[in-house]
């Protein structure tokens, strides 16, 4: 079974691949190479989607999409701080027509600690999203998402987007956004993955990743609401919490856990695998391989 979002031309699969690693703008020729030899494998191994994360560029997103030939392409997340929707409208023309029916603008707020001139960031979203319906070509709703977590900004990608793509979240988060989504929007949200049995191991390096996110009062807040406390926090984060955002241990454990995300309310999960070798960044091939094996078809 497939994510297809009626009239776009695009399907997201149930299962996709999110990394950081997939910016064109931040590597020389040979890594432009290996990227392109990992996007090639992803498209072979079945995945429906590739997310480019950690605040992609147009050219990013222009680069990934010429690299590949089928597979859905979408940025997660586009800072609507870096560029104004006039440069991202004129990235996007820029892609070749009958390809860019495959890519989703991905768009979202970031967070004030990481953003100086962060303000009103509902009432900055909405104004982003006229600017993108206002440009020629326009970049309507029909091909973008918004990183959403709470009640509004979900509202607001039911509206005005394909649907929403939330973050560090849990299964629970899940069917609230599902239920404030209704039942026809899209809804593909991040799973982080380590996959090492060595469960102290794993959750070490699941707490070098989260760290910085505990740093973020978006995230910390949306937690909050869902019933964690300042304890949880600390120190990296509890096992209890964790186990409630990470899939960690081998690969059938990492189907499960997205299945229960799928029962949940996903129509699509995006896997990011972390890896304590490359700091939870790099091009993880072999885990990608490895996950595909396990998922079998059900990609």
């Amino acid at each position: 079974m497939t994510s297809e979002i009626s009239g776009t031309g695009r399907t997201f699969g149930r299962v996709g691949i999110w990394s950081s690693a997939l910016h064109a703008s931040r590597v020389d020729d040979a890594g432009g190479a290996a990227l392109a030899e990992a996007l090639a494998e992803l498209e072979e191994l079945g995945y429906g989607t590739v997310w480019i994360g950690g605040s992609p560029t147009p050219r990013d997103a222009a680069a990934v999409v010429a690299a590949t030939r089928s597979i859905t392409v979408a940025t997660g997340i586009l800072s609507i701080w870096n560029h104004t929707a006039e440069e991202v409208a004129a990235g996007i023309a820029a892609i070749d027509p009958h390809a860019r029916r495959r890519f989703v603008l991905g768009l979202g707020v970031s967070h004030g600690p990481m953003v100086p001139q962060y303000a009103k960031p509902y009432s900055a979203m909405v104004a982003y999203l006229d600017a993108l319906d206002a440009t020629e070509p326009s970049v309507g709703s029909g091909h973008r998402v918004l990183a959403a977590l709470g009640p509004k900004m979900l509202k607001l990608a039911a509206g005005r987007s394909l649907g929403a793509h939330p973050y560090l979240v849990t299964t629970e988060h899940t069917a609230e956004a599902r239920e404030a989504l209704g039942p026809d929007a899209l809804l593909a949200p991040e799973l982080s993955v380590v996959l090492d049995t060595d469960l102290d191991r794993a959750r070490t390096t699941a707490r070098t990743m989260l760290g910085m996110y505990l740093r973020l009062p978006n995230y910390t807040d949306n937690l909050v609401r869902l019933g964690f406390t300042e304890g949880d926090f600390e120190g990296g984060g509890s096992v209890r919490l964790l186990d409630a955002l990470f899939a960690l241990g081998d690969a059938e454990h990492v189907v499960r856990r997205t299945q229960e995300y799928l029962d949940a309310g996903a129509d699509h999960v995006a896997l990011q695998v972390l890896t304590a070798e490359e700091g939870g960044g790099g091009l993880p091939r072999a885990a990608w391989r490895e996950l595909a094996g396990a998922f079998g078809g059900r990609l």
